[in-house]
């Protein structure tokens, strides 16, 4: 089994940090949906504001609020208003691998959907060899 990128939320927005809440990333669930993330699942984030990296859970927020709030510790690592990235992962066989495609949703400022994407799977030598 190998890690792949399993979805994206690309260029959302900080609507909040708050540092009061136990921890995660709630986001709306429409846009959860979009991507196939699910409530509790373990993401990266990535802050294209300022570098900030880190590894947290989604919760799901109201549907349709467009939110976007960082909760607990992390909250110290952005700012309301900072772009991010939002990754989950899946791991797959070899052979899986040759159907996987990521699914990609491109967020414009006020985390509306401006593009989908579903990623094209890069062969390299030694995918085609296994």
């Amino acid at each position: 089994m190998r890690t792949f990128l399993a979805a994206k939320l690309h260029g959302a927005v900080v609507t909040e940090a708050n540092l009061e809440y136990e921890g995660s990333i709630t986001i709306d669930p429409q846009l959860m949906d979009e991507v196939g993330m699910l409530p509790y699942e373990q993401v990266d984030v990535f802050d294209i504001t300022n570098g900030a990296r880190f590894t947290t859970y989604t919760i799901e927020g109201n549907p349709g609020s467009r939110e976007i709030c960082v909760n607990g510790a992390a909250a110290h690592l952005v700012a309301e208003g900072d772009r991010i990235i939002v990754v989950a992962y899946v791991s797959l066989s070899m052979e899986d691998v040759k159907q996987h495609k990521p699914k990609i949703v491109y967020l414009d400022t006020a985390n509306r959907i401006v593009r989908r994407a579903s990623a094209e799977r890069q062969r390299t030598k030694a995918v085609l060899l296994n």
